[in-house]
């Protein structure tokens, strides 16, 4: 399997596409990237020098006075806590030249700046539900019309779900199809991250504070991380992914999007996990075309946490990735791909047909 590209910024704009033989790629007419604009500042959406790239079929490209009927579908995909946009990175590629594709950092990740509220001496800690706001912004900003597919993985989804509890007539009268991967609607305080019980309730009670702490002392904290990088990577590759024969390059391609979280952004966005509860938001997608997928394996957010959006959700389509963990869209990227294309074609989306390859 080739590798993907970097994580880091381009400096170039060609180099941040990946390699022509990545899994899935199709020979498809040039992509345009675009920057998306600054959204107001009350909206607290990351400053993002790249909050939104938006790739278009260069075919397709609807003219700017298009009506809102013939504008083009749009695919949002949000990525998960301490990952950025490159996480979808052989979706990406799979796309490329096939549907308009919207990327975007959540704050304070990739790309992204710091939301409002976490500048200064005594930052806030992050909601999910600002999650959702800074959504429905990049939504204003990258795709103001047309239908819309919305792909969430991990805090993705909860930030999807978050969404959807905000501006349920958004859901209602503009998304064509929703996919959940490897996220959780709530009862997040349950999951023991493959541990005993006991300690794992032990350190929930006073990792906030720890966290808190270190946050407060981010450099020191950065080059403790240097120091103990090989027992760093290996306590990643145990909670990303479900099999022991991944390809290095993608294990060292997710430890560099992981070690580039800096701590304090890992203190600020923690304690909003605990206060997830989107259970009933899931509601508002009962008519909506929906993937729910996750791996076997997955410690961060179990697939029983999938089962029972399915639950809620008994229309969708529930996938169980064996030999998977928490990255499952890079350890199984075909697999991820193929269902996303197929929730597509249910979705009505043009070109895509269901049972056909990427």
């Amino acid at each position: 399997m080739p590798a993907p590209g970097d994580s880091e910024p381009a400096d170039d704009p060609a180099a941040d596409a990946p390699p022509a033989h990545a899994p899935g790629s199709v020979d498809a007419p040039a992509a345009t990237e675009a920057l998306a604009a600054h959204a107001p500042a009350a909206t607290e959406v990351p400053s993002a020098d790249a909050l939104a790239a938006a790739e278009v079929p260069a075919a397709d490209a609807p003219a700017a006075d298009a009506p809102a009927a013939d504008a083009p579908v749009t695919v949002v995909f949000s990525h998960g806590y301490c990952l950025n946009q490159d996480s979808w990175h052989f979706q990406r590629a799979a796309l490329r030249g096939r549907v308009r594709t919207v990327h975007w950092d959540q704050r304070s990740h990739g790309r992204s700046g710091r939301g409002v509220a976490q500048r200064g001496s005594e930052p806030e800690p992050v909601t999910i539900d600002q999650l959702g706001r800074d959504l429905k912004a990049v939504i204003d900003a990258a795709a103001p019309e047309g239908p819309l597919v919305l792909v969430g993985h991990s805090m993705g989804g909860m930030t999807i779900m978050a969404l959807a509890e905000q501006y349920p007539d958004l859901i209602r009268e503009r998304v064509a199809a929703v996919a959940l991967v490897g996220t959780s609607s709530g009862r997040l305080g349950e999951i023991t991250y493959g541990l005993p019980a006991f300690g794992v309730n032990a350190a929930r009670r006073v990792l906030p504070g720890v966290l808190k702490a270190l946050g407060s002392q981010a450099g020191l904290v950065e080059r403790g991380r240097r120091a103990t990088a090989d027992l760093y990577a290996g306590v990643i590759k145990r909670y990303s992914f479900g099999s022991d024969d991944v390809d290095p390059a993608i294990v060292r391609f997710a430890e560099r999007m992981i070690e580039h979280t800096p701590i304090d952004v890992v203190a600020e966005f923690y304690p909003a996990f605990a206060d997830h509860d989107k259970v009933r938001a899931l509601a508002v997608f009962l008519p909506t075309p929906a993937l729910i997928l996750a791996g076997e394996g997955d410690l961060i957010t179990p697939s029983s946490h999938s089962e029972a959006i399915a639950e809620v959700l008994p229309d969708a389509e529930l996938v169980l990735v064996e030999r998977a963990g928490h990255l499952v869209m890079l350890e199984h990227p075909e697999a991820v791909t193929e269902r996303l294309t197929d929730l597509l074609a249910r979705a009505g989306v043009p070109g895509f047909a269901p049972g056909a390859c990427p």
